[in-house]
C-alpha cells in the first residue's frame, strides 16, 4: 500500500520509541490522576449523541436488532454497533432516521488477516456501514512488530475512505507501554479514535485508561470507552476523563433510568 511505505520499521521502531519515551515524561511532570482538560460530563438530555447503541453478541437475532435499531432512533443515540452480518439490516432500519451504522471488523480477535480485516471494510461499507472498529493485531503489538500492527490498521483505515475508523485496543490485555504504542500507531495510521475494549475479553473501560489514551492521542481524535458503561454515573466519569464517545448495550438504561427492551442483561458479552 502506497502510504505504508512511507513508514519502514526501522521509522516506525523510531516514532514508538520517541511517543513512549514523551508520553512517560508527561505522566511523571503531572502524575496520572491529573485533571482533564476535557469538556465537562453533559447532562442526560445531551449524553444520547455520544452513544453507540451496542449489541454485539453472536446469537443476536434480527428481532433484536430490530428492537436495537428502534431504541437508537427513539432516544437519538449517535450510531447503532452490531457485527458486519448485521450492519446491511441496520443500516435499511435506520434509513432516514440520522442515526449510523457501524460494523465491528475482525472482531473480536482482531488475529485475522490484514487483507481479511480490509475487505471486511469494504464490504461492510458496500452494506451501509458509516463507521468502522476494528480489533489491532493484539499478538503483533505483543511481539513488538510494530510494521505489522501498522500496516493492519492502516489497510482498514484505506479501505474504509471517507468513513471513519475506530481502534480498539482491548486494553485489559495490555501493559501500559502497549497502550502508549497502539494509540500512537492507531494515530499514525489515520484511525478517527481509538477505543478502550470489545467487551469479550473479560476487562472493560477504565477511567485511567480513559485518561491515559486521552494524553497520547491529544485532541485530534476521538477516544472511545467500551465495555462495563452501564450506568449514567459511569458514563460521566469516563466523558470527564476525556471519552468523547461510549460503547454501551445500557444505552436507554444510562439516558432515561428505564430498563431497554432488547433483553439485554449485565452479564451479556459485547457492550
Amino acid at each position: 500500500m502506497k502510504r505504508s511505505s512511507e513508514f519502514d520499521s526501522k521509522n516506525i521502531d523510531r516514532l514508538v520509541e520517541a511517543v513512549t519515551s514523551e508520553v512517560h515524561r508527561r505522566l511523571e511532570n503531572h502524575g496520572k490522576d491529573g485533571k482533564s482538560s476535557h469538556t465537562p460530563p453533559p447532562l442526560h438530555s445531551q449524553l444520547a449523541q455520544m452513544i453507540d447503541h451496542t449489541l454485539l453478541k453472536p446469537d443476536a437475532s434480527h428481532e433484536q436488532i430490530k428492537v436495537l435499531c428502534e431504541e437508537a432512533a427513539k432516544y437519538r443515540f449517535a450510531t447503532v454497533c452490531v457485527n458486519s452480518s448485521n450492519v446491511g439490516l441496520a443500516a435499511k432500519l435506520l434509513a432516514g432516521s440520522g442515526v449510523k451504522a457501524i460494523a465491528v471488523v475482525g472482531f473480536p480477535l482482531g488475529a485475522t488477516t490484514p487483507a481479511a480485516k480490509a475487505f471486511e471494510t469494504l464490504e461492510a461499507i458496500r452494506e451501509g456501514a458509516q463507521e468502522i472498529d476494528t480489533v489491532i493485531n493484539i499478538g503483533a503489538l505483543k511481539s513488538k512488530d510494530y510494521k505489522e500492527v501498522f500496516d493492519d490498521l492502516k489497510g482498514v483505515v484505506e479501505a474504509a475512505g471517507n468513513i471513519p475508523a475506530k481502534v480498539i485496543l482491548e486494553t485489559s490485555s495490555l501493559t501500559e507501554d502497549e497502550k502508549i504504542i497502539g494509540c500512537a500507531l492507531s494515530k499514525a495510521a489515520g484511525a478517527a479514535f481509538v477505543k478502550t475494549s470489545t467487551g469479550f475479553a473479560g476487562g472493560g473501560a477504565t477511567v485511567e485508561d480513559v485518561k491515559l489514551m486521552r494524553r497520547i492521542v491529544g485532541p485530534d481524535i476521538g477516544v472511545k470507552a467500551s465495555g462495563g458503561v452501564r450506568t449514567f454515573d459511569d458514563a460521566q466519569k469516563m466523558i470527564a476523563a476525556g471519552a468523547n464517545r461510549l460503547g454501551t448495550s445500557a444505552s436507554v438504561e444510562i439516558v432515561t433510568g428505564n430498563k431497554a427492551t432488547t433483553d439485554k442483561k449485565p452479564s451479556d458479552k459485547g457492550y
